[in-house]
């Protein structure tokens, strides 16, 4: 395989035309390995030293423009004491690197890093064992610098010299001593990303620009309803089209390969083809009735302390609430876009998945192939931050590639993108809780309503469509999490129901679950505070013992300039004073959470303002206060808060998938809007480090608490409580008419 562009460092691998990384050091032993491991247990697996002295970093999470690929060369830099320049990330190969699980859940520092950081601890005390018996000296008498040690006698000795193109062949050390933080000078600084120059530049390889050498183009021609049969295809009808090379139908899987895209482009369209008639969606309008009234087939209780059923019971004052969060699409603004090749039986593939080694599983079983035939490469694409549409474009061009016997390229397009990735499913949540004589909260009872799976693999398209192996069984898991509450009241009981449908696939988008649960669960907060006639921060306050929560909150309400607040006092003072009320509402609402109730806490702020006549939520200022403990990459963090808050606004305002009942109807960007650059607030942010302490991740968390944050702030303007995401202007107005 030879690339028509540049050669980068993904085609030289698989030329073999550095395979001197894969032989490396191996103290003691003798020929060197030419066969790369990848088990989870080899420091060979996660790192290689070259004869120049130069690092390699093997690693299966992926950077998916978070500047993951940044930090992680931090953590390796600062364990081995090798300056930064002299690293390079691989990354997603599943003939490269092990498989550290899929990169999602905001993990990939505290589990992926810190397993880096493991090996790295692991390979510096093997090289400095043996350096002592180069140099003859004490262990104690030897310090790194640059990837080189010296003696205090002068002596010294790179690591490239110890290494001489052998591998380690060292088991892991789970007792290798990770280097003190008090010495750390990369880690907890602000490294300029690796990644940006390229891309500033236009030198950087996305999985759109990548190419292979007699490559084709292929285009799935869609079914016009999800469900929809083919009953029959004129392949005659493309006959003139210059460039087509093939049309391919696997059962209810049609495409068609060209030699050129817009040949592709154009005979997709072209194409004559009759489906049956389907219509197994609910109606839209009805979404909510449909959720309730889908059977339960397990129940979780995620929560129970006390009685809550008898408290509420026994309570002076109840309250009663219901929220719901609608399906949203990934919305990625790149399509989705993968090239699948096969060499003599075996499969490689090109992919912007975030889950390289489940797709290589996936698409084993698939064709029915051992997994050992198979190669999924990671490459960049267009950031989703979970499970869009990469896995089905893969499996698309798979099938299009063994069907000619050549490379084919599939690139999505936005009706594509829209209409078949899977969904950030429908969550319906009921909150209550019973308050005493004396106002303090007795109670507390929630029910979650969500979609079996969501969590593990989701079901291939093309292999659904063509009627072959694949995963079918939904995995449970992946969305309880942050449903029960982190706040300490005597009788607390929380309960998800899993459903047996959902309208659509469901699949994970960035904080799943987490956001749903705690949009809920932080509203509701809100108004317990307010009928109780509370300042949001003090009740929080009032009802958290974990001194990090409170050091958080604290230092939000000095970075927000907090005042101290009842109920919302705008409105009232208006009508006391005999006032009209103004047509632009302001207000500023508070959210809070320890993520997933075990790991970063984060707090933020949100300043709105309300137009009453059109019902328009302008967010103009968010305030962040975030502690995920030891702090890699402080710029970094940063990036991944101020992601959060700029995509989240966008999902809470205005996303939502809109559909008939035989498919998404929302299949481009006037009828799925996302955030524009003039509706950015300013975002202001305080960062708790814990140098101490070990890294949570930050690639998630923040994203938990803005809608929230938007919600209270519009009930702190004008007295209306928002429950229902997105919160779009005809639901505003009709909630501010109802308070």
């Amino acid at each position: 395989m030879t690339s028509l562009s540049k050669p980068n460092r993904r085609e030289l691998l698989k030329t073999g035309a550095i395979v001197v990384y894969f032989a490396m050091f191996t103290p003691g032993l003798g020929a060197p390995q030419l066969k790369k491991t990848v088990a989870p247990d080899e420091v060979d697996s996660f790192l290689a030293i070259d004869r120049d002295g130069g690092v390699i970093v093997y690693s299966g999470k992926v950077d998916l423009g978070t500047g993951l690929s940044t930090a992680l060369t931090q953590m390796v830099a600062e364990e081995l004491d090798v300056p930064v320049r002299r690293i390079t990330v691989i990354q997603g190969d599943t003939a490269l690197t092990p498989d550290q699980g899929v990169t999602y859940g905001s993990l990939s520092i505290q589990n992926g890093g810190m397993q880096l950081r493991q090996a790295a601890a692991t390979a510096r005390l093997a090289l400095l064992r043996k350096a002592a018996q180069r140099l003859g000296e004490s262990g104690v008498n030897l310090v790194v610098k640059d990837g080189t040690v010296r003696s205090r006698s002068g002596k010294s000795v790179t690591y490239g010299e110890l290494v001489r193109g052998r591998n380690f062949s060292l088991k892991l050390d789970k007792t290798a001593p990770a280097k003190d933080p008090a010495r750390h000078w990369a880690v907890g600084t602000s490294v300029r990303r690796v990644d940006i120059p390229d891309k500033v530049t236009g030198r950087f390889t996305f999985m759109q620009d990548f190419r292979v050498a007699n490559m084709l183009h292929g285009r799935v021609v869609r079914p016009p309803a999800i469900g929809a049969a083919l009953m029959s295809v004129d392949e005659s009808s493309v006959g003139g089209i210059p460039g087509v090379v093939k049309v391919v139908r696997l059962g209810n899987f049609l495409g068609v390969v060209a030699s050129n895209e817009w040949a592709a482009i154009t005979a997709a369209r072209q194409l004559k083809a009759s489906w049956s008639k389907w219509e197994g969606l609910p109606d839209q309008d009805k979404l909510w009735e449909y959720v309730r009234a889908t059977k339960v087939i397990k129940q979780e209780t995620t929560s129970d302390v006390g009685d809550a059923p008898a408290a509420l019971a026994a309570a002076a004052r109840r309250l009663d609430s219901t929220y719901d969060f609608a399906i949203h699409t990934h919305g990625s603004i790149g399509p989705s876009c993968a090239i699948a090749e096969f060499e003599g039986g075996k499969l490689t593939c090109w992919s912007a998945s975030q889950a390289t080694h489940n797709l290589r599983k996936q698409l084993a079983l698939m064709l029915s192939s051992p997994e050992a035939d198979v190669r999924c490469i990671y490459l960049e694409g267009s950031g989703c931050y979970g499970r869009n549409g990469h896995e089905d474009a893969a499996a698309d061009a798979t099938l299009l590639a063994r069907a000619v016997g050549r490379p084919v390229r599939v690139q999505w397009m936005r009706a594509d993108e829209h209409g078949w990735d899977p969904k950030g499913p429908p969550t319906l949540i009921d909150l209550h809780a019973g308050i005493d004589a004396s106002g303090e909260v007795q109670g507390w009872h929630s029910e979650f309503f969500v979609p079996q799976g969501a969590a593990g693999n989701v079901e291939l398209t093309a292999a659904a469509l063509a009627d072959l192996p694949r995963e079918t069984a939904l995995q449970p898991g992946g969305i309880i999490q942050d449903s029960a509450i982190q706040y300490a009241f005597p009788n607390v009981r929380t309960v998800i129901h899993r459903l047996e449908t959902t309208p659509f696939r469901p699949s994970w988008i960035r904080s799943p679950g987490r956001m749903q649960n705690t949009f809920a669960n932080e509203c509701f907060i809100d108004e317990l505070a307010a009928a109780t006639n509370s300042d949001p921060i003090e009740f929080r306050l009032h009802h958290l013992s974990d001194p990090r929560a409170a050091e958080l909150l604290q230092r939000l309400a000095r970075l927000s300039g907090w005042e101290k607040r009842g109920r919302p006092s705008h409105d009232a003072a208006a009508a006391t004073a005999g006032q009209g009320l103004a047509p632009t509402a302001t207000g500023r609402g508070l959210a809070y959470v320890k993520y997933e109730l075990v790991r970063t806490y984060v707090g933020g702020v949100a300043d709105v303002e309300v137009d009453r006549g059109s019902g328009e939520i302008r967010v103009k200022r968010f305030y962040v206060v975030h502690d995920c403990g030891q702090i890699i990459n402080p710029d970094g963090v940063r990036n991944q808060i101020e992601g959060n808050v700029l995509q989240t606004i966008s999902r809470a305002l205005m996303e939502e998938v809109t559909f008939d009942r035989s498919q998404v109807t929302s299949l481009d960007w006037a009828s799925y809007p996302i955030l524009t650059f003039t509706q950015v607030p300013d975002i202001e942010i305080d960062l708790i480090d814990h140098p101490q302490e070990v890294p949570w991740g930050a690639g998630e968390p923040t994203a938990a608490i803005v809608p929230a944050a938007i919600s209270n702030a519009v009930f702190d303007a004008t007295g209306a409580r928002l429950r229902s995401v997105p919160f779009k202007p005809d639901k505003v107005k009709a909630a501010i008419g109802g308070a």
